[in-house]
């Protein structure tokens, strides 16, 4: 037996955002419930907003959700990835260390585009995965301007479409399209194009801020809830399909040591980070404790923000590594190859760590 359910459910949203640089996508993102940001590419830092620290690589960012997941919808409302077309990016830079390629098209035939969209389609999972836990997701892009050309009309035309996914085998822009409850498009109104008195210079006049939330040749976008086609850049506009979720409700803040205050003693918007993992008896015995100011600073950063979000030693990491046969013991990490340090210890982050869990579990006590 199977049980029938009926009427609408609530649950959190996901959200895409997307339109020219400056036109306030962040500012926009910042008015959602209890936000807290993962800012991809440093956009965010003369915004008063919770964030995270910018991600080096694309192990830690999907660690870095993984983090918000567990947060859960009493401590965060929203997760605000700021934008999505740079971690797009960070996508396939993991994507080529991962087969020992320079640039996405030196697979051939097409075939690195299809490993990014099945990496990036396992990211957007995760972000589902945050949803189902009542945490609103709120993706940011800038757009850009293509030529399209219908098939079955003549001529083709300018549109605004995300600016994912440059070339044509990619498909991440598909992907987030589909993955999203509701798309906006947000861009400048023009009210009017003027010309000199020859007729033939034109410039436009006007200027304000809206927000498209359907379909158009000229653009993309859509949306489940009725909304107008056009409305004023306004989060207000907005703010009704996202209050009767769980995640609007009145949560508790972050200090920035990572612990919970209750929200009537904390200030509306905080910085974050994210509390490190409390070393295990045995890695404490063995050596001291990582202290992030120890880690040579000429480590890259994408392996060194890894070590530090996981107390990891320069010394495990070594060891790990000749135990595998890569390096000597007693070679620096700075002289590993850099090809082997993104391709192997930050690609492969996971299984590298769980190496080092059980080599501290092998380490005897004193």
């Amino acid at each position: 037996m199977f049980e029938i359910i009926s009427g609408k459910i609530q649950k959190a949203k996901k959200v895409v955002l997307y339109g020219p640089e400056g036109i306030g996508k962040s500012s926009l993102a910042a008015r959602f419930p209890n936000p807290i940001f993962i800012d991809t590419e440093g956009s965010t830092t003369e915004m008063d907003v919770r964030r995270l620290k910018k991600p080096t690589s694309w192990e830690m960012l999907k660690q870095q959700v993984q983090w918000v997941k567990q947060q859960g919808p009493a401590q965060i409302g929203t997760l605000v990835i700021d934008t999505i077309d740079w971690a797009e990016m960070l996508c396939n830079e993991a994507v080529c260390a991962q087969h020992n390629k320079k640039g996405i098209e030196d697979f051939g035939y097409g075939k690195g585009y299809v490993f990014a969209a099945e990496e990036f389609g396992r990211f957007l999972n995760m972000l589902s995965d945050v949803i189902e836990t009542g945490i609103h997701v709120v993706l940011t892009a800038h757009s850009q301007i293509v030529k399209f050309e219908q098939p079955d009309e003549m001529g083709a035309y300018d549109r605004y479409q995300l600016k994912l996914g440059a070339k044509t085998g990619s498909r991440t822009a598909a992907l987030v399209k589909e993955w999203a409850d509701i798309v906006l498009f947000l861009n400048y109104k023009t009210f009017s194009v003027a010309t000199d008195e020859s007729g033939k210079k034109h410039k436009a006049q006007g200027g304000a801020r809206v927000m498209y939330t359907t379909h158009h040749p000229a653009w993309d976008a859509k949306n489940r809830h009725g909304l107008p086609d056009e409305l004023p850049l306004d989060y207000a506009h907005i703010a009704h399909i996202f209050s009767s979720s769980p995640a609007s409700a009145a949560p508790a803040q972050f200090s920035p040591q990572g612990q919970t205050v209750p929200a009537s003693n904390a200030t509306p918007m905080q910085s974050v980070t994210e509390p490190a993992p409390a070393p295990t008896p045995a890695q404490s015995a063995a050596t001291p404790a990582a202290d992030p100011f120890e880690i040579n600073p000429d480590i890259p950063a994408s392996l060194r923000d890894l070590m530090i979000r996981h107390q990891v030693t320069e010394w495990e990491i070594q060891h790990v590594v000749a135990k595998r046969g890569y390096y000597p013991a007693d070679t620096p990490i700075i002289n590993y190859d850099p090809g082997f340090i993104e391709g192997v210890l930050v690609a492969a982050w996971p299984k590298v760590f769980a190496m080092i869990e059980e080599m501290r579990k092998e380490v005897p006590f004193n």
